[in-house]
């Protein structure tokens, strides 16, 4: 296949090529191959990049959650690199305009389709690695999962349980929560809850149970903790 020009890309995803080739055939679907048989697809870089994405991931983590066990890391490891995460990652850099599928994958929505921006997302992976070494794949793979990780414990149902593993990463550190007040009549009393780490006020809560009064008031502690990140 000939060199086609993907400027754009390279700009947006901060990577320039040495070998545009490795580039190409990360975008190459397994349909255009059906149709250019010169051209190479993308399932052997994936299959590489799923393994480095994997490696740089965990090397995150671990020291993203020191004091976490390996099961813990493992779960919040999948939930970083599955499928829904990748292809979030793909849009993020419209990896899905680039690619070059055939003119039926073209029709039922393959651009947009999360087995395909997923899987060109870890072959893109794996040709910035075989042409930048494993530094370059670092830099380009570390803000999705940093991000990801970021909103994740955010988004978190439960935040206390969030928040706990938080602050637990700093030994000696502890959280308090403090019934503030409550108001209303008894069919429909509602309560304020302030939560403090080590002393220092961090979040306000008010529902109608205390405990969910103390998620809204972690959820509160969360969002100030990644603010002043």
């Amino acid at each position: 296949m000939n060199i086609i020009d993907k400027t754009d890309l390279q700009n947006r995803i901060g990577y320039k090529f040495k070998d545009e080739s490795l580039l190409v055939t990360a975008l190459t679907h397994s349909s255009y191959v059906n149709e250019h048989k010169e051209a190479e697809c993308n399932e052997r870089l994936e299959f590489l990049g799923d393994s480095v994405l994997s490696m740089i991931t965990a090397e995150f983590l671990y020291s993203a959650l020191p004091d976490s066990r390996e099961g813990v890391m493992t779960r919040v490891r999948a939930s970083l690199v599955n499928e829904k995460a990748l292809a979030e990652y793909a849009a993020q850099i419209k990896l899905g305009d680039e690619l070059f599928l055939n003119s039926g994958e073209e029709l039922t929505g393959g651009r947009t389709r999360p087995s395909v921006t997923s899987d060109a997302f870890e072959a893109l992976i794996a040709a910035i690695f075989l042409d930048g070494g494993m530094e370059a794949a670092r830099r380009f793979v570390l803000p999705f999962v940093s991000e990801g990780f970021r909103r994740r414990e955010m988004r978190s149902e439960d935040s206390k349980s969030a928040l706990q593993e938080i602050v637990q990463r700093k030994k000696g550190s502890r959280i308090e929560y403090v019934l503030a007040g409550e108001h209303g009549p008894d069919h429909a009393k509602r309560f304020d809850i302030e939560l403090y780490i080590n002393g220092r006020l961090a979040g306000r809560g008010e529902a109608s149970s205390k405990k969910e009064a103390e998620q809204n008031a972690a959820a509160e502690a969360l969002k100030s903790f990644y603010n002043e990140k």
